[in-house]
């Protein structure tokens, strides 16, 4: 594979266009979702482990070149015909402010990137969920409170229609429509009947994932965690793995970092403990696994989630969740330059 990067690095920094449809032909073929570079990171699940984390840094090293050298490309054909324009004299003398992007959206994109340097698609579904996929497919009993009114909210019943309660409804319906290897995020909005406040909200976004194949184990899922905390909060990062409780994985896990404001050390933002908690974990239920088609005598996997917001705290120290949904621009101006 670093020969197949290096001959693809080689061919990029070359490359040439006459017009602007050569360009978008060149785009194509490189950066497209089925294009040369696309097709080396769907390769990257077969690289050795030892090699994974040098092969990763050359794949996007290839990827921000071809990146750059596109846009270099169009920014002289951009050039060049806005030399050929005419001045339009109807245009205002005040300058237009540009919007800034949310900051869930920024990290939310973070750490989709994050997760793509080691294999990981991307899947989304829908927010009208059944009961099925939300809940009975995941190994909720009956009797869960999750169902119940004050946790749910329920838009039909028998059979039950509602707003999912989290992503892992998507989950369930991938590994009922595709077969193993699975390696994907599910990123989106969840809705819980929860009264606002500054900490809670009835709407919130997560971020999922899910790994299923031969002989995963519960040392990948550790790996895979402690270089996603260490890429979103800095390579000092310290992670640690409480036991929990969730109907689909076993065994599960809540996993804290240490406190990236007073590096482990006490504060009152982590509770004097060193530790701050980010994110629930485990092996995947085999009960998920068969209801969903799966042998799980064959294939094992690891599933997480996040909340988007509670990550977005911890990088931005935000200490009111309903800032996060007013709109105000005053609020947003503070995440121009945060990326």
């Amino acid at each position: 594979m670093k020969n197949k990067i290096d001959e693809l690095l080689n061919e990029v920094n070359n490359l040439a266009a006459k017009n602007l449809d050569e360009l978008e032909n060149l785009r194509i073929k490189y950066l497209s979702k089925k294009g040369e570079i696309s097709n080396l990171f769907n390769d990257f699940r077969n690289v050795a482990n030892e090699e994974k984390r040098e092969v990763g840094q050359l794949l996007n090293e290839l990827k921000n070149a071809a990146q750059d050298k596109i846009n270099e490309l169009k920014n002289s054909f951009d050039s060049s015909s806005a030399d050929q324009q005419k001045t339009d004299l109807s245009l205002t003398a005040d300058p237009i402010k540009l919007g800034t992007r949310h900051p869930l959206s920024l990290v939310k994109n973070e750490i989709i990137d994050i997760f793509a340097r080691i294999g990981f698609g991307i899947a989304e579904g829908p927010e009208i969920e059944d009961d099925w996929h939300v809940f009975g497919a995941l190994n909720f009993p009956p009797e869960h409170p999750a169902r119940d009114m004050q946790d749910t909210f329920f838009i039909e019943q028998n059979p039950d229609v509602l707003l999912r309660t989290h992503t892992s409804s998507v989950q369930s319906r991938v590994m009922a429509n595709q077969k193993p290897p699975i390696r994907l995020l599910f990123p989106g909005r969840v809705y819980r009947n929860e009264a606002i406040s500054y900490r809670a909200h009835c709407f919130f976004h997560q971020v999922e994932g899910l790994y299923i194949d031969k002989n995963v184990s519960f040392a990948d899922l550790k790996q895979a965690l402690m270089y996603f905390a260490k890429e979103m909060f800095g390579a000092e990062t310290d992670i640690r793995l409480r036991p929990s409780y969730f109907p689909f994985t076993e065994p599960s896990a809540e996993m804290d970092i240490s406190c990236n404001i007073c590096g482990g050390k006490g504060c009152p933002f982590c509770k004097h403990t060193g530790w701050v908690e980010i994110l629930g974990c485990g092996m995947v239920d085999p009960n998920v696994l068969e209801n969903c088609g799966i042998d799980s005598k064959v294939y094992s996997g690891f599933a997480f989630g996040m909340g988007v917001e509670r990550i977005t705290n911890l990088k931005f120290q935000v200490k009111d969740l309903r800032l996060f949904s007013e709109n105000d621009v005053r609020f947003l101006e503070q995440f121009e330059s945060a990326y």
